[in-house]
């Protein structure tokens, strides 16, 4: 049974504006680009556009898939902009962004499912802002090894894929998707390149267990994901997947020390979490951890 929409105490958050929050949503539209933040209505957007940064989503505004839980409008894409990558590091660039994450919509329509311009997006970030380190968080390019080889050849600091929830619930969701094969998509990440530091992410509230989270957790680390990060699911519209019940933040705590204990790097877990929220400091944990490791 869905419970009310009326958000508990822990939830307020600021109303976004202030001359960040202005300033960036400007630039983002002056220069074409769009972001997950506003399109798939994150309750963080005035802490972060506040702080300077933002995810910003490539492959345009439309998603081939349909999850039942997202915001992000789904129908037939238009044609690849093939200026998009440069425009966004003249973004980055103009914004001097220490770090930046890039995500998109599910691109099935296309041949190599949207991997080239992630390459290509990345690359330019690294040529045009060289001190700005790169996340992508990336579909599951249907399984295919040599579309994910070709985004992690080019050398993001960061590799994400969400598993988004747990098995039993993934079909009802994910419908196009696989718990499995996204679960294999993050292996390989380590078989092509061990020293990449690999993230997933997951919502609950939408009817799993405490086990079932905790036995995903456990899936995640049996292919050696680094960093990881759990929030609460918010109920976009009356459309989308009903919002079974609110975690209180004790529990949220109890999951980031059970991750912890599992061997993650970093766990992020609360409310207002979201896969790319404080990104920078997820990898500054991974770096930290792995360099200690490297001196044992």
């Amino acid at each position: 049974m869905a419970v009310e929409r009326r958000l508990p105490e822990w939830f307020k958050v600021p109303a976004p504006g202030g001359e960040d929050y202005l300033d960036l949503r400007r630039r983002f539209r002056s220069a074409k680009l769009h972001t997950v933040c506003e399109e798939a209505a994150c309750p963080n957007i005035g802490d972060c556009w506040g702080r300077r940064t933002a995810t910003f989503m490539i492959l345009g505004d439309t998603c081939t898939r349909a999850c039942s839980y997202c915001n992000v409008k789904t129908g037939w894409p238009g044609t690849v902009d093939a200026g998009e990558p440069f425009r966004l590091a003249t973004t980055v660039q103009e914004m001097e962004l220490k770090y930046t994450v890039v995500t998109s919509v599910d691109r099935d329509d296309l041949p190599d499912y949207g991997s080239g311009i992630f390459a290509m997006s990345i690359q330019q970030i690294h040529r045009l802002r060289p001190s700005c380190k790169v996340e992508v968080l990336i579909p599951d390019f249907q399984g295919v090894r040599e579309h994910l080889e070709t985004v992690v050849k080019a050398q993001p600091e960061v590799l994400n894929h969400n598993i988004e929830t747990v098995r039993r619930v993934f079909p009802k969701v994910r419908p196009k998707g696989d718990y499995d094969l996204s679960l294999e998509l993050l292996r390989r990440v380590k078989e092509i390149d061990p020293r990449m530091p690999s993230k997933s992410g997951m919502m609950v509230g939408i009817g799993e267990t405490m086990d079932e989270v905790l036995q995903t957790m456990q899936d995640l680390r049996s292919v050696d994901v680094d960093l990881l990060t759990i929030g609460q699911y918010l109920r976009p519209s009356k459309n989308h997947h009903p919002l079974i019940r609110f975690y209180h933040p004790d529990e949220f705590k109890t999951l980031e020390q059970e991750g912890l204990r599992m061997g993650f790097k970093h766990v992020a877990a609360g409310p207002l979490v979201r896969s790319s929220y404080h990104a920078d400091e997820q990898h500054e944990a991974a770096i930290d951890q792995l360099l200690a490791a490297a001196g044992r």
